[in-house]
This record gives structure tokens, sequence and C-alpha cells, in this order.
């Protein structure tokens, strides 16, 4: 890359707050066959080009493991040349330079890094030889009109200030991290207009946009000079109808404005929000609802799956779980992008692996992801609870850093691509070879820091998984947990192993001794719901079905009441169905009351809930630190409804032969699920008629069919079955 003969620069005595512009004038007076411009930062940035943006990369160069990973962005600026040009870069502090990273970038962890750019523009003549222009000390610096930013901080822009520009400085920092960019940009995908406007039993004015979102608002308007646009972000109202906001905890996530005179826009350019409502807290005078929108923000991916019901309410969930991933899909796999977290944590993101491959072409999207996690992952195997680890401090634990194996597994169903696994499997193989390191059992996983089964419903009813003792997460043993999760990890190495043509036969023996060891330690000691859907799922009992049954019988004599938490959830309904009780994971399903994947619909959500009752029958809230509503793993439940409910399966990796066996319920009319494969299309779908049920299957590739009783074989077709 051209970049690493360029210098980072800087601004001289720079505090934390400011926001600097770098400048470089150069004049082109000849004809230029080709520009190319490379660019990066500490933080994120925006670079303008003779008064025009500098393509359409939203918050770039994105969230890596910036220790040993720095993303390089190249753009074509050819069409944006002149004879006189001025190219600007603003950087603000973004993910790199955010206010709660325990790591500064620096040695000594107090000490404040800079915000720093390094560029390069490469301008090919048609008559003469290249001229570059790399950052160096030819450079000017200014402090923007962004007067602060971040990524919980929002953002605040006085466009009256005038820019007083100095020599920027030279200064040290490694080029050795610097990597081209890897990624999906994140981009502007979708403009909301209001859908209502209202004053609350406050007296404060609120703008509506009926769905939660990730981004940011955008707004024209005439005004005068030093005239103020103030707006504050929330997600929910409270039951009054007032705007809430205590759930962002300490994300000021607001947008401060002072105008410049007469006609103008803007949008923030160095951060995000999420919210569905915009509180107005000053405005010029005339300003009204019309002149501001909120624009989607989400990393660059191709949709793939869609699901769709008789069922209005069922519908609403599907979407949710849809907008939940597009917020949360942004530059990486994030919890929540609304308050001060917004992490990239293993354990959501393997949890909800699957239905994200479903829903959208996320291969480049997690393939950058991976490359961050083997970075992270230290010298002796563990992988950190999150990704980037810029906020970890300590290992994830049972299911959270096991997505160091299960997402590559994932990732090869899904799109039969060999390099997923073949790229992570030195790291599959320090991670379990880790575990045994740190346990207090031979062959399990025991006595280790773990998140157990995260917020199960069968904790107390004052639980709270943030401020009590491990043991109180939830019932489930933690020891049960892990080890259930070991055995899986080492499974998942035994098999991508055998594809890529290693010898497992050492893994295969410690697969069994850990099988041996999990069945006289726990086989007698299954009692929650979590203990016995992860013994089924990872195949850890002899006796399979009367477990299940066991487990049937348990959600029946609770009143039809799931009460995984996020790692049980996952897989209960398909532990369900796999032993003969769909019936019981359609109900739970279906289920409109607390807990249950419809209540949230009932209360009027539009993204995925991070708790089954964050807003409460009585409309209080769970609590106010730890309650985002939009928070997609229970959305997991997405990869049930069209593996199972519309029975589509890879028989073969990346669906070069699919299965499909769908188990309709008759209190949902229809349900249909389409599913863009690497292969071509497969949509399954059902019916209830007068007659029976009707089947319409299309498949690109050799099926098997399933229904009912009957099984048939079809190749690439469409088909119509009914059952009578």
């Amino acid at each position: 890359m051209l970049i690493q003969h360029a210098s980072w620069i800087r601004m001289d005595k720079a505090d934390s707050k400011t926001v600097p512009v770098f400048r470089k004038s150069f004049a082109c007076g000849r004809p230029v066959r080709e520009a190319v411009l490379e660019v990066t930062c500490d933080g994120v940035y925006e670079a303008v080009l003779n008064d025009r943006r500098v393509g359409s990369f939203i918050l770039a160069p994105g969230w890596t493991e910036y220790r040993k990973r720095l993303q390089v962005q190249t753009y074509d600026v050819t069409a944006q040349l002149e004879d006189s040009n001025t190219l600007e870069v603003t950087v603000g502090n973004g993910w790199f330079r955010r206010t709660n990273a325990r790591w500064t970038g620096t040695e000594n962890p107090d000490e404040f890094l800079p915000a720093m750019l390094i560029a390069a523009l490469r301008l090919s003549y048609e008559d003469s030889p290249e001229e570059v222009i790399l950052t160096d000390g030819s450079w000017e610096v200014s402090g923007s009109s962004i007067t602060l930013s971040g990524i919980f901080d929002g953002e605040d822009v006085d466009m009256t200030k005038k820019p007083a520009f100095e020599p920027a400085v030279v200064c040290e920092y490694p080029k050795s991290i610097l990597i081209p960019q890897e990624g999906p940009e994140v981009r502007e995908q979708e403009t909301l207009y209001p859908c209502r406007s209202f004053y609350t039993p406050k007296g404060e004015w609120v703008i509506d946009f009926g769905q939660n979102l990730t981004g940011y608002m955008a707004f024209e308007t005439t005004a005068h000079a030093g005239e103020r646009l103030s707006i504050s972000t929330a997600e929910v109202l409270d039951r009054d109808g007032n705007f809430y906001t205590a759930n962002y905890r300490f994300a000021r996530s607001r947008f401060h404005y002072i105008c410049r005179e007469g006609k103008q826009s803007y949008k923030p350019r160095l951060t995000f929000f999420g919210f569905r409502y915009l509180r107005i807290d000053e405005a010029p005078e005339g300003f009204t609802a019309d002149q501001i929108r909120a624009v989607v923000l989400h990393s660059e991916m191709k949709r793939t799956g869609w699901l769709e019901s008789s069922d209005p309410m069922l519908n609403q969930l599907f979407s949710n779980i849809v907008w939940s991933q597009k917020g949360n899909y942004l530059d990486i796999p994030t919890d929540c992008p609304q308050r001060d977290e917004r992490y990239g944590w293993t354990g959501d993101g393997q949890l909800f692996c699957r239905t994200a491959t479903y829903q959208y072409d996320v291969r480049r999207f997690f393939r950058k992801w991976l490359a961050d996690v083997r970075a992270a992952q230290h010298d002796n195997g563990w992988v950190p609870e999150v990704v980037p680890s810029l906020t970890a401090y300590k290992p994830g634990g049972g299911a959270w850093s096991d997505a160091v194996t299960i997402i590559p597994w994932q990732l090869y169903e899904t799109y039969g691509d060999l390099s997923f696994i073949s790229d992570m499997y030195e790291a599959m193989e320090k991670w379990v070879a880790y575990i045994p390191t740190v346990s207090t059992t031979e062959n399990l996983w025991t006595g280790c820091w773990t998140y157990g089964d995260w917020l199960a419903l069968d904790a107390p009813e004052d639980y709270h998984p943030a401020t009590l003792e491990l043991s109180k997460r939830g019932y489930s043993n933690d020891d049960i947990v892990c080890s259930a999760f070991y055995a899986n990890s080492v499974s998942i190495v035994i098999r991508a192993g055998r594809i890529l043509g290693r010898d497992v036969s050492g893994y295969e023996a410690l697969h069994e001794r850990i099988v041996s060891a999990y069945r006289k330690r726990f086989g007698s000691q299954l009692h929650t719901q979590t203990e016995k859907v992860l013994t089924l799922h990872f195949s850890l009992t002899d006796e399979p079905q009367k477990l299940a049954d066991s487990l049937a019988e348990q959600i029946i004599s609770c009143g039809m009441h799931l009460q995984t938490g996020l790692v049980g959830t996952c897989y209960l309904l398909h532990e369900l169905s796999r032993y003969g009780h769909t019936d019981i994971a359609w109900s739970l399903l279906l289920r409109k009351d607390y807990p249950g994947w419809l209540y949230s619909v009932s209360k009027g959500a539009t993204t995925v809930w991070e708790h089954w009752d964050g807003i409460k029958p009585d409309g209080t809230f769970w609590s106010d630190d730890m309650n985002s509503f939009n928070h997609y793993a229970l959305g997991a439940v997405a990869d049930w409804v069209f593996g199972v409910a519309c029975g589509i399966q890879p028989a073969a990796p990346g669906f070069a032969r699919a299965r499909i066996a769908p188990q309709p319920d008759p209190r949902i009319g229809s349900l249909s699920a389409v599913l863009d494969t690497v292969q071509g299309r497969i949509r399954s779908a059902w019916k209830y008629t007068d007659e029976g049920i009707r089947y319409e299957i299309e498949t690109p590739v050799r099926t098997e069919i399933i229904l009912g009783e009957k099984r048939r074989t079809v190749e690439s077709g469409r088909y119509v079955f009914g059952e009578y």
C-alpha cells in the first residue's frame, strides 16, 4: 500500500474533545487519468474533496482489533478533481478512542492518544509521471466545526465557528497494523420520515418514526446565525407517555447544532444513535417535524431470507428480528446500538449466527470479524468476551468464547466455503487446548468464570445479573453449561479437522472422555430447562427421548412457560421438535403473555428486546441499567422457523443438497420461508385449506422432502403437495 510511505500527523496540543480537520491544497494543471486516495485514522473520519464527500463509507475505518489491525480505505476520486483542489479529512474519536476503552493505544494507560491521520493520494497523469501526495508536515490542521463527537456522546456542531489552520505535526505511530479494507462498508440504507409529532404529558415535543433503528437524524432548515437545534434520542416512552432515556445509562446520545445564517442542512458525520423517538429540546423559529428525517445505517449486506405468515403478530416478530440484525450489524455484531456498551459480544454473536446467515449474506461481514477474533485471541488460547477487545478484560467462558468454533462452523454449513473453517482451525485448536489448563476437573470444564445461562428466567424475582454473585444468574449449573460447550467445541474441531484432512484421533478420544465424564458427573443432576436442552442439543445423554419428555413435562408444569436464559432459549424449540414435541414449541413461539416472543409485539415492539419483560405488563421497566430494546439474541428463534416450522435444512454444506421437512400447526393458517442460498432459491410454504394442508416447495438442488410419514427425493424444481 502506498500509504506505508506516508507519515502519521496530528494537531499540536489538542485535548481529548478536539475534533480536528486536516487540510491539503494542491493543483492539477494537466489531465488526470486516475486519482486514488488511501486513508485511515485512529478514530472515525469523513473525507471531503472540493466540498464533496469522498465515498459512501460511514464511520470509516470501522472497528477492528486496533492493536494489530487497522483498515485502510481506498477511493477512486478522479471525478472529483478540479484544477485547484482542497482535500479535508475530519477525525472524530470513534471506537478507537471511546470513553470507556480500557486501552488508550499507548504503553501508559493514562496517556492520551490524540486524533491522528495517515493518507496517500496518487495522481496518475495522462502524459507525465504520477504524483504522490502524502500526509506530512506540509498539511494544515484546525479544530473543526464539530466541537464534540463520540460513539456515546453524540455530536455537537457550531457552524459559526471559524477555522484557524496551523501546520500539522508529524508523529510516531505503527504502520505495521495497517491492512486493506476487509469488511463491508457501513452505509446509509434507508430514510424514514416521522409518522407522528406530539407533545408528552410533560410538555416535551417528541417526534416518532414508528421504528426503532440505528442511524442518525438529518434535517434542513432556514435559520439565523446562532440559533440552536438540540435533539435527544430514546427508544421508548414510559407508561405515562413521556420521553424515557434511563436505559441509555451514561451514553449522552444527543445532537446539538448551532446554526449559521440562511438555508442549511446537516446530519451527524462521526457517530450513530439507537432510537425511535427524537425529543426536540430547542429549535430555530418555525422549525417543524417535516424538516427532519431518520437515516438508517448498517453494514452493506444482501437480504437472503424472508418469513411471512397469516398471523400479523408473528409477521411483526419476523420484522423485529430483521431490524435488530440490521441495527446491530454495524461493522461488528454488537449487542445493542444505544447505551454505553455496543460491544461485539461473542456469546450473542454465536447464538444468533444461524439466523443471521439465513436473513442476510454475512460472509464478508463475518470474515472480517473472525479475523479480529483470531487477532484478539491470547497466545495461551483464551478468547475475550467481546471482540474487538478494546473493552475486554477476561475470557468469555462457556457459550461466549466458543464463538471461535461455532460461528465458522455455521458459516461453513450455510455457505459451504471451506475457508471459514480452514482460516479458523488453528484458533479452534488453541481454544479447546486452553480449557483443560483452567478447569478444576479433568475432561470437563468446571470452576471457571462464565456468564452461564445469562438472563435465565428461573432466577429469583429480584435477580439482577450485573450485581448478584455468579451462582444466582439463574439456577443452571455453570459447570454443566461450560462442559456442554466444551464437548461441542471439541466435536466441531473433529468435524472440521476431518474435512481438512487433519489427524483428529486425539480429539476423538478426548470427546469420548468428555461425554463419559459428563454423563457420570451430571447425568442425574439435570434439573433446569437449559441443562436439559444443552445435554440434548450436544448429544450428551444416552436417553435423549426420556430427557426430552422430561423437558416437555417441565414446560407444561410451569404453565407453558420457558425458563431458559439466552443460551438455553437458542436451542429450546429445536430440541422439543427433534423429539416429538413440536406442539409445545409452537405454543412457546405463539405465546402472547410474558414470557413469550409475541409479548413484546403486544407492547408495540419494532425490534427484539433484551428482556422478555423489558416493559412489564403494568408499563414499568425491567431496569434502568441493562434494558436494551434493540438486542437480537432472543431473535435466534427465526432459525427454528426457517429450519423446522418451514423445514428448510442443508443436507450438505452450502445447501449442495437440501432437506425440507415442514412441521405446520393449525393455529397458523399459513407460513412461508424463502431462502436464497449459494445454490439458488429455496422456498417452503404451507397453508391450511378446507381440504387439508397445501405445501408449495421450490428447490434448486436435489432435495429430500418429508411430509408427515411420506418421504420422497426430488430434483431441482417447483412442487405442490397436499395432505388430506
